[in-house]
C-alpha cells in the first residue's frame, strides 16, 4: 500500500462504513474508483502524495452510496416534464389541468400524474375532464400507476366506446348505461398508453440526464430501473458519452422476455455501471384502486378479491423458462393472495433449479405489501429477496387500514422479515413515491408521516426497524440483489468509492430529524458528482 499515493484523502470525518470488521473511521484513502483504505488521520494522512488531493471533511458524516432498489427511471424522468396532480382536492387537480391546457396547442395531449382518489372519496369521470377541454386529449395517471384518467376526447381517440371489451388483466370503468366513464384499470391503461405519442429516445436521453442530477442529490448512488428498451437504450447513450454516473441494474419488462432471451442475456451481463437484472412479471394490482389479489374479500367490499394477473402455474412455467435462460425473476405482488402465489411458484422454482443443477440466481418479490402470517418466512427460507419500498408504508397506511382491516397487521411487515433473516432491499417506486431515500428511512425507522401522524409510536409499532438496518436496505440488501456484494454496498478496502457526505450524523440524530437530510456531497466511483461544501 505504501507504493500506491492515493488519488483522494478524505480526513477528519465521522465514517460509517456499514462493514462489520471496521464499523467506523476517520479518514478514507481512495485510489481512482475504489477505497484504498479506512482508518485514522494518523493512519492514513501520510499516504498523501503530490497528486493526492485532501479534503478536509471538517467532521462531516460519511455514509456509503446508497442504492433505490425499485425505480422506474425513465418514467421518473418524464413525470418530472408533466402536470404534478398529487394533490389533496380534486378541484386542485382540475384547476392544474386547465391552466395546462391554456399553454397547451389545440388537439395536442395534456398529461399528468400523481391524483388519488383515495384523498378524493371519489374517482373522477369524463365530465370533469371534458369541461376543462373539448379539443385537447387528456390523460392523468394515478399515483399508483395502476389507474388512468382520460377524458372524452383521449377516449375517442383510443377508440374506447360502450361495445369495448375488458382486456386481459384489465377493466374498463363504465357508468350505469354502460358508457365508459373515463378510469381505466391496470391492462385496460394500454388501450391508452399505446396511443400517446412515444417520447423521442433524444428527450428519454435528455430526462434521465436531469433526472441523474436530482438522484445524486438525494444520495442516490446507484439504482435498480424497472422501465423498458427505450431506458435502457437511453442509459446506454449515456454511458457511451461517458455521462453515466449511476451504477443501474437493467430488469426486463415480461413484454420483452422473450427478445432477450433470444438475444442470449442474463442476469449479471455487463459491467459496473450497467448489468442486466431480472425479468419483471406482475401478479395481481395495487391497494390504492383495490385490484391487489387478496385471499379474502376488501373490507366492505364483499365480492371483490382484486385481480391475479397471472395463475400460479403460469407464473412458474415462466419463473422456469427463465431460470432456463439463466434470467433471475422478480415479482409484483401486494394482496396477500398474490404473495402467497408467487411465495409458492419460488418455493417450487428453487426445488426445480436444485434437480436441475441451474445456477441458484437472486430472484426478488416486488413490493411484498401485504402477506399472510402463514408465509411471513418464505423469502427468508428461500432467499428471495425482499424488494420493499418503505415510504409506501407511510403513503397507504389510511387504504390499509380501511381495505384490509386487521390484515394490515403484516402489511409492509420489515421487522418481521428481518426477523424471519430475508434480505431487504428498499427503494421508492418513483414516480409512484419521492426517490428521496432520507424519506424511505424516516418511514422505515419511525412508520410514521413528517407530519408526524399517526402518532409518537408509528402505524403498527412493532414493524419498525433500526437506523442500522434500514441502511443495510439500502445499501448491502440491494447489493445482494445485483449480485455485487463484493464490490458495493459498505465502504471497505477494494470496495468503489461511492459514498455520500452529510452534515450531521444520522446515528446521532433524532429520527425525526432524517427525513430532513439531505447530502452535500455525493461521489461515485471516485468522482465527485455533487458536492456543496
Amino acid at each position: 500500500m505504501s507504493s500506491i499515493h492515493p488519488t483522494m484523502i478524505l480526513h477528519s470525518g465521522v465514517i460509517h462504513t456499514l462493514d462489520d470488521q471496521t464499523p467506523r473511521a476517520e479518514c478514507i484513502a481512495i485510489y481512482m474508483d475504489r477505497v484504498l483504505a479506512l482508518g485514522s488521520d494518523d493512519d492514513l494522512l501520510g499516504l498523501a502524495g503530490s497528486h493526492t488531493e485532501v479534503v478536509n471533511l471538517m467532521g462531516r458524516t460519511v455514509l456509503p452510496g446508497l442504492t433505490d432498489a425499485h425505480i422506474h427511471l425513465e418514467h421518473y424522468a418524464l413525470a418530472m416534464e408533466k402536470i404534478d396532480v398529487e394533490v389533496p382536492t380534486m378541484e386542485t387537480c382540475l384547476e392544474r389541468v386547465r391552466q395546462a391546457v391554456i399553454l397547451s396547442n389545440p388537439g395536442s395531449w395534456v398529461l399528468g400524474h400523481g391524483w388519488n382518489q383515495n384523498e378524493w372519496d371519489r374517482y373522477g369521470n369524463i365530465r370533469d375532464l371534458d369541461e376543462m377541454s373539448p379539443e385537447n386529449p387528456i390523460y392523468l395517471t394515478a399515483k399508483s400507476l395502476h389507474i388512468g384518467w382520460a377524458n372524452s376526447t383521449a377516449l375517442n381517440r383510443a377508440d374506447i366506446t360502450a361495445a369495448s371489451p375488458d382486456p386481459p388483466g384489465g377493466h374498463i370503468q363504465r357508468d350505469a348505461s354502460g358508457a365508459p366513464t373515463g378510469i381505466l384499470f391496470e391492462n385496460a391503461m394500454e388501450l391508452m398508453t399505446k396511443i400517446i405519442p412515444e417520447p423521442s429516445l433524444e428527450r428519454s436521453v435528455s430526462g434521465i440526464r436531469k433526472a441523474q442530477t436530482q438522484l445524486w442529490q438525494y444520495g442516490i448512488t446507484g439504482l435498480h430501473d424497472f422501465d423498458g428498451s427505450r431506458c435502457f437504450q437511453a442509459l446506454q447513450m449515456l454511458y457511451k458519452e461517458q455521462e453515466l454516473g449511476l451504477r443501474v441494474i437493467k430488469n426486463i419488462p415480461i413484454d420483452d422476455f422473450e427478445h432477450a432471451m433470444n438475444l442470449g442475456l442474463r442476469t449479471g451481463f455487463g459491467d459496473d455501471w450497467i448489468r442486466v437484472g431480472n425479468v419483471k412479471v406482475f401478479a395481481d394490482g395495487a391497494l390504492g384502486p383495490r385490484t391487489a389479489a387478496m385471499m379474502a374479500p376488501y373490507e366492505g367490499e364483499p365480492e371483490n378479491l382484486g385481480m391475479r394477473l397471472y395463475e400460479r402455474e403460469k407464473l412458474l412455467e415462466i419463473f422456469i423458462r427463465a431460470g432456463n435462460a439463466g434470467l433471475a425473476m422478480a415479482v409484483h405482488a401486494i394482496g396477500d393472495k398474490a404473495t402467497h402465489d408467487v411465495l409458492d411458484a419460488f418455493v417450487k422454482l428453487r426445488q426445480h433449479e436444485k434437480e436441475k443443477g441451474w445456477s441458484h440466481l437472486p430472484h426478488r418479490i416486488e413490493h411484498l405489501q401485504l402477506l399472510h402470517p402463514d408465509d411471513l418466512s418464505l423469502p427468508a427460507k428461500h432467499d428471495i429477496i425482499a424488494s420493499m419500498q418503505p415510504i409506501h408504508a407511510t403513503s397507504d397506511m389510511d387504504m390499509a387500514d380501511r381495505y384490509w382491516g386487521a390484515r394490515a397487521r403484516y402489511a409492509y411487515a420489515w421487522r418481521s422479515q428481518l426477523e424471519a433473516g430475508a434480505t431487504l432491499a428498499f427503494g421508492s417506486d418513483a414516480p409512484v413515491e419521492s426517490p428521496n431515500p432520507f424519506w424511505g428511512l424516516h418511514a422505515a425507522i419511525t412508520r410514521r408521516r413528517r407530519d408526524g401522524s399517526p402518532g409518537k409510536n408509528g402505524w403498527v409499532t412493532s414493524e419498525r426497524i433500526t437506523l442500522h438496518e434500514a441502511l443495510r436496505g439500502y445499501t448491502q440488501g440491494p447489493a445482494k440483489a445485483a449480485r455485487m456484494s463484493s464490490i458495493i454496498g459498505r465502504l471497505a478496502a477494494g470496495y468503489m468509492a461511492d459514498l455520500i457526505v452529510l452534515e450531521k450524523d444520522p446515528y446521532s440524530c433524532s429520527p425525526e430529524a432524517i427525513a430532513d437530510l439531505l447530502p452535500t456531497g455525493t461521489m461515485v466511483g471516485g468522482v465527485w458528482r455533487y458536492r456543496a461544501f
